[in-house]
């Protein structure tokens, strides 16, 4: 059984009859980056469970944000999340309470903090990122590594070109 019919969508010829003079190769684009987006919200609450069972699966991004970049201001999670200074700090709040990162002065602004992840914050994030990358190389397995590049290549441009 096709992967999108299990997951009650259809195969995309009604769509395709309905479009409207939209491209099938869009309306395929839409339906599968809509099954990509779905399954990625759905393993984001769970690998946020894995670093800690009271992690909301929004803040998982923080953790890789702050892994990759080191300390930054709240301000700058806030622009690099999309979210409002508000839901921001609530989000801290609640990583701080759960020991997985910590505010420091900001030594270049006296007056500004820094958020870093903490050394328990850092060790389970990476844990369950290598175990994400473990899932991903048993899924493509039988790809040709320049296909696996390929595909991390047309993603790296979407995202470059995406405006949310």
């Amino acid at each position: 059984m096709r992967e999108d019919a299990r997951h009650g969508e259809g195969t995309g010829t009604e769509e395709v009859e309905r479009g409207g003079g939209v491209d099938p190769e869009f309306l395929a684009l839409e339906r599968e980056l809509t099954l990509l987006l779905r399954r990625a919200r759905a393993s984001s609450g769970e690998m946020a469970r894995q670093v800690h069972p009271d992690l909301e699966p929004a803040a998982y991004g923080l953790l890789a944000f702050l892994d990759e970049s080191g300390p930054r201001r709240a301000t700058d999670l806030a622009a690099f999340i999309g979210v409002g200074k508000a839901t921001m700090s609530r989000q801290l709040r609640a990583l701080e309470q759960l020991g997985l990162v910590t505010r420091e002065p900001d030594p270049a602004d006296g007056r500004a903090w820094l958020v870093r992840l903490t050394d328990e914050g850092r060790a389970r994030f990476r844990t369950v990122r290598r175990g994400r990358r473990e899932r991903y190389v048993r899924q493509l397995a039988g790809w040709d590594r320049t296909e696996v590049a390929e595909l991390a290549r047309l993603l790296r441009q979407l995202n470059a070109r995406a405006e949310f």
